[in-house]
């Protein structure tokens, strides 16, 4: 069992920054990926990154070259930088646990105002 918790959304203008932080409660060490998911009102839950154990990222074509995710094994944290922010990536923004078992975190929101 594992609880991730997702802070760091808020509101922020096109063109912006913003920072995610997912903390988890054990070691995510353990996990053979961690993800960063969103969704937007009405559409279904996508992919925004995802790092492997041994830290290989990798991203849409949607926001390659603006997303970075990292993860901080020492400090159970995985990160996902946010740049250049755009209206169309307003959603919640979810983490995600992936190993023989797959966790989720409870989401935190982005907002993109253009």
């Amino acid at each position: 069992q594992v609880q991730l918790v997702e802070s760091g959304g808020g509101l922020v203008q096109a063109g912006g920054s913003l920072r995610l932080s997912c903390a988890a409660s054990r070691s995510i060490f353990s996990f053979n990926a961690m993800g960063w998911y969103r969704q937007a009102p009405g559409k279904p839950r996508e992919l925004v990154a995802i790092i492997s154990s041994g830290g290989s990222a990798n991203y849409p074509e949607s926001v390659k070259g603006r997303f970075t995710i990292s993860r901080d094994n020492a400090e159970n944290t995985v990160y996902l930088q946010m740049n250049s922010l755009k209206p169309e990536d307003t959603a919640v923004y979810y983490c995600k646990a992936l190993g023989f078992r797959d966790y989720w975190g409870q989401g935190t929101q982005v907002t993109v105002s253009s």
